[in-house]
């Protein structure tokens, strides 16, 4: 077990890897008496295709969505959601096209909570009654997504970015999707996917990291399994598949979301640094506090919710900017003329330094957010990457490396428009 200290940040690391293969960090958080543990699987709504032991294997549309509904039950009418509840904790779980997550926050009883949470993770049991039962609470899900009106302009978005990728679409699968899910369905990808090799188990607590390796190790299986090779068709070009698309729905204002694909390293650390360098670029571009957004907003063509982000997920990096707008045309217009200034006279370094300091803040945050910070670190160690990463980059990314980021980038043949607009 390997003990990370940084006493800039005030945090204490213990890593680990068991010999079954899952790595463990542990945050220690003296004093505290909450206490949060996540467990999660490199398995998400995107890996719907891919091989073992030299074969292809096809699966429906939702089945990793499906399986983090499934897992809860347990044998003999047992639900881990009703039983973790019962002890005061609180249980709950989420599948992105990347990842699937199951986490649990207590403030008495850890180690028995994280006994719990680690035996229903990887206690699979499904009847054909519960997966067909299951199928009308997954379908409207399905349906309350396809009339909410952010939901809609975020996959029509992605759906105009992307032309193979599976993340293009929804983690949860169609009406027809789900149909095909079965039993032998559930266990088979269960069993490719959900084996210690293939997962992390992070712990932010005031707990002894030897005490929750001893119970992964008592609970877990003790092989590695093999990690499946997974396949999201053919390579993407770095321009939209379409410029624009617009739906019309039960709308009071316009909804407007705007997206860049990148292509992400293959590094981990050159991916944080990639993801890292176009937060701060956006931030400093069209952020709260900068010029473009002052002017977009006293011109009212931007509401208070509009806001960027950059996300890292089953190999893809896409740029993701949106909210309220009465012009969606004008906004993208205004970015890339301030783009193109920019390219010009380059990055203001006093302001770039403001965004800096923004973001360091942002990232101190997640620290006391326990929640943020395991998905933070779920995601880094399927990724590649570490905490003292994140605020290493964060101090060497240049003004000269925004300002490239933003020239290649937001331009008008990289960005793709999608809009929601009101019915007439």
């Amino acid at each position: 077990m390997t003990r990370l200290d940084y006493p800039a940040l005030g945090e204490v690391i213990f890593d680990s890897v068991l010999p079954n293969g899952l790595r463990i960090i542990t945050v220690r958080k003296k004093g505290f008496r909450k206490a949060f543990a996540m467990y999660a699987t490199r398995y998400g709504g995107a890996d719907r295709r891919f091989q073992l032991d030299g074969e292809w294997i096809d699966t429906p549309w939702g089945v990793a969505h499906y399986l983090e509904h499934k897992l809860f039950d347990m044998p003999e009418d047992n639900n881990a959601l009703a039983d973790l509840s019962a002890r005061g904790a609180d249980p709950n779980a989420f599948t992105s096209n990347g990842m699937t997550a199951y986490h649990v926050t207590c403030t008495d009883d850890f180690y028995e909570n994280l006994r719990s949470l680690l035996t229903f993770v990887s206690t699979p049991y499904f009847t054909p009654e519960s997966v067909a039962k299951e199928q009308g609470i997954i379908g409207q899900e399905i349906l309350m997504g396809e009339n909410a009106p952010g939901y809609v302009a975020y996959f029509e978005l992605m759906k105009a970015l992307y032309a193979h990728h599976p993340v293009r679409d929804n983690e949860a699968g169609t009406l027809e999707s789900i149909a095909q899910i079965t039993p032998e369905i559930l266990y088979h990808c269960h069993k490719v996917f959900y084996h210690p090799s293939n997962m992390v188990l992070v712990c932010v607590c005031d707990a002894d990291p030897e005490q929750i390796a001893a119970i992964a190790g008592e609970v877990l299986p003790s092989e590695p399994g093999a990690v499946p090779v997974r396949d999201y068709g053919e390579p993407e070009t770095p321009f939209p598949l379409e410029r624009r698309v617009e739906k019309a729905m039960a709308v009071s204002a316009p909804l407007a979301y705007m997206g860049i694909k990148l292509t992400p390293a293959k590094d981990g650390k050159a991916l944080l640094r990639q993801q890292l360098t176009a937060e701060l670029a956006l931030d400093y571009l069209i952020g709260p506090s900068s010029a473009l957004y002052a002017e977009l907003y006293d011109k009212g063509l931007l509401g208070r919710d509009f806001g960027t982000d950059v996300d890292s997920s089953a190999g893809t990096l896409t740029v993701l900017l949106g909210g309220e707008s009465k012009d969606p045309d004008a906004v993208m217009a205004a970015l890339t003329d301030r783009v193109g200034l920019i390219a010009r006279r380059g990055i203001d370094p006093a302001s770039f330094e403001r965004c800096r300091r923004a973001g360091y803040g942002r990232a101190l945050d997640r620290l006391d957010r326990f929640y943020s910070y395991a998905c933070m670190l779920s995601q880094g160690a399927f990724d590649g990457w570490g905490v003292g990463d994140l605020f290493e980059l964060l101090k060497e990314i240049t003004p000269e490396e925004a300002a490239d980021f933003l020239c290649e980038a937001v331009t008008p043949d990289r960005l793709a428009l999608s809009v929601v607009r009101p019915e007439r």
